[in-house]
């Protein structure tokens, strides 16, 4: 059965393997997957996937998210498959076939998530960057529109914010996965962070996410493995 702290996603997002490492060996039985992101694997590669997968019982989220040709991006996700993670991300990006491309590379052995709209992205980002009117002034239009996308192309869900999913579960069902970063207890919440759209752990899942990425609260907490238990405790409140 699934507990609290298996919803939890601790993001790697240090310089170092050695930095790494701690935090795996402090966090290992406090939270349910660690994820794995660019700045770490380009300096890590494999082996600290490795070294996760055969220290700690914690599963791995690689988020690398590919954005490449289609032939490039199922060449990349074979590769990834074979390195025995649970996630991998892939960006939604302008063609379903790249989509397609990264579930048919996976081979079914690790899950494809869609990544939607970034959380660090608001409105006048997209409004700037030519996007209509329709996309930015209602964002989570744009966020179901290529959580349609990855649907249809075979991804196993979706990176949203916490506030739109909601949304993704009553239009695509329980079974299409809703992985939600920019999670912030309310006794964290600092305005002028880069993330935007956040929400709290409690607010995250009762929406329906199925998994919380959650790495400042925990991170830069005087006791790391007790913001952990606390959030745990949070989302299991939520229940």
């Amino acid at each position: 059965m699934k507990q609290a702290k298996d919803y939890i996603i601790f993001p790697l997002d240090v310089a170092s393997p050695e930095e790494a490492k701690k935090y795996i060996r402090l966090l290992a039985e406090r939270v349910g997957l660690f994820k794995v992101g660019l700045e770490l694997f380009i300096r890590c590669g494999p082996e600290i996937i490795d070294f996760i997968l055969s220290q700690t019982v914690a599963r791995v989220f690689l988020d690398l998210k590919l954005h490449d040709i289609p032939t490039t991006v199922s060449r990349a996700m074979s590769r990834i498959a074979d390195l025995g993670v649970a996630f991998a991300t892939v960006h939604v990006g302008e063609t379903r076939r790249m989509l397609e491309a990264a579930v048919e590379g996976s081979n079914g052995k690790v899950a494809i998530l869609g990544v939607t709209v970034l959380t660090s992205v608001a409105a006048k980002d997209l409004q700037s960057a030519g996007y209509r009117s329709v996309f930015y002034d209602d964002m989570p239009h744009l966020v179901l529109q290529r959580a349609q996308q990855a649907r249809e192309a075979g991804c196993a869900g979706v990176v949203c914010s916490g506030h739109e999913a909601g949304r993704i579960k009553e239009r695509f069902g329980k079974d299409f996965l809703a992985v939600t970063p920019g999670i912030r207890p309310a006794w964290t919440v600092n305005p002028k962070e880069d993330q935007r759209r956040i929400t709290t752990p409690a607010q995250a899942i009762t929406a329906g996410a199925d998994y919380l990425v959650i790495g400042r609260p925990i991170r830069d907490a005087e006791d790391p493995c007790q913001a952990a238990v606390q959030i745990a405790e949070e989302i299991e409140n939520a229940f």
